[in-house]
């Protein structure tokens, strides 16, 4: 009775065709291997290729070796150089892993235990490596017809994607590779004033120079850079993501809202989202005086996911528009955590007006910007002013 390896030996040519026709069916870039005949026979000889190795080195219990994963590499690499997109190869990737798994679970041999257990661990051991090996050999090929701004961005949407061959992808580009970034996300506020597609990706060429890190326009209206946050220290990290967050925001020559959360490699796309939901709530400013996180307008997110109780501190605080500047008059006053003649300092007006405008606002609101509820309900109004969320 034959065991699992010899019943997978003798499907390696009917498993190919199948994959390489469900490639076909599930990926729109597959399909124009049926129409050309070089192509869909390079994809058919890898697709029996890897599997007969596979079972070879299964069946004798060696890892893959450096030949193999060089193999495995250059045909990464010409994927790469045809032109093949990020995507396609991921979700390429995903389907061979199923599909090769599959074809191992329903062999018809079932009786041969020890050789289905021996196929799966070896598989599950070598699958990331022979997976990284070929990551890594597509970016290289692509490198042939993307510009640098284009692999940058890849590698930056590889990171948020919480993808395990990133960091090697990270690297083989030459930038810093730490363990934490500090995922840092600049909105700017819808108008025509954007820049096109064009001018995106030209706004990035200077800072990869400057900056030296993984960045994307994720949409029109907001750029992703991913800041090294290994420091030590958390206000040299602070320090690095203004900087560049100043320095983008200048060369758009747009105000923006700048909100970042921290992560580590391997949860960068909880970072990513954090980060998204603070920037829609952070203050918008022409020069960012601060990245703002969670903790800094927590009230403020909870605002933007309720929007019954932001319409009616929005009622509230269209109120303040009675009065001399009261909104401005609030934002200083916070920011200097209510310290009169700080305030009224960086208002350029005397400590007797601004305490005529503190009492306009308890007179117009009903509510004491000096009191607990006060704070917590008129810097949160303020806050939502700064940001553009009430036009």
């Amino acid at each position: 009775m034959r065991d699992i390896f010899d019943v997978l030996e003798h499907q390696v040519t009917d498993n190919a065709r199948n994959a390489v026709e469900m490639y076909a069916k599930e990926l729109p870039e597959y399909q124009r291997a049926q129409s050309e005949p070089r192509l869909h026979d390079a994809i058919m000889e890898f697709a029996v290729s890897i599997r007969r190795r596979t079972i070879s080195l299964a069946r004798e219990g060696v890892p893959l070796s450096d030949e193999d994963l060089s193999f495995i590499s250059s045909i990464g690499q010409d994927r790469g150089a045809k032109g093949f997109s990020e995507s396609s190869q991921q979700n390429a990737l995903t389907l061979h892993t199923s599909s090769m798994l599959r074809e191992i679970s329903e062999a018809p041999a079932t009786h041969d235990m020890d050789g289905l257990l021996r196929m799966v661990t070896w598989f599950s051991a070598q699958a990331g490596t022979a997976r990284g090996a070929y990551v890594l050999g597509f970016e290289k090929g692509r490198s042939r017809a993307l510009s640098a701004v284009a692999r940058v961005q890849a590698c930056a949407k590889m990171l948020l994607t919480d993808d395990p061959t990133a960091p090697d992808v990270v690297r083989n580009l030459g930038l810093p590779s730490p363990g934490r970034y500090a995922v840092t996300v600049l909105r700017f506020p819808a108008s025509r004033a954007l820049p096109d597609s064009g001018t995106r990706a030209a706004l990035l060429e200077p800072f990869l120079l400057s900056h030296r890190v993984p960045m994307l326009w994720r949409r029109p209206e907001e750029f992703v850079a991913l800041v090294p946050a290994d420091d030590t220290d958390p206000a040299a990290v602070d320090r690095r993501v203004l900087s560049l967050a100043r320095d983008f925001s200048a060369a758009v020559g747009l105000p923006c809202a700048v909100g970042t959360a921290t992560g580590a490699v391997s949860a960068l796309a909880e970072a990513a989202r954090t980060a998204h939901l603070v920037s829609r709530a952070a203050p918008v400013a022409r020069t960012p005086d601060r990245a703002c996180t969670a903790a800094d307008v927590f009230v403020e997110m909870g605002l933007v996911q309720l929007p019954e109780l932001d319409d009616w501190l929005r009622g509230l605080t269209r109120r303040l528009a009675e009065g001399p500047d009261l909104v401005a008059t609030l934002d200083a006053y916070y920011r200097a955590d209510m310290n009169r003649l700080r305030a009224s300092a960086a208002l350029h007006v005397h400590p007797r007006t601004l305490d005529y405008r503190l009492r306009r606002v308890r007179a117009l609101t009903g509510v004491d910007p000096g009191s607990t509820r006060g704070v917590r309900l008129l810097s949160a109004a303020v806050t939502r002013v700064r940001a553009g969320a009430w036009g």
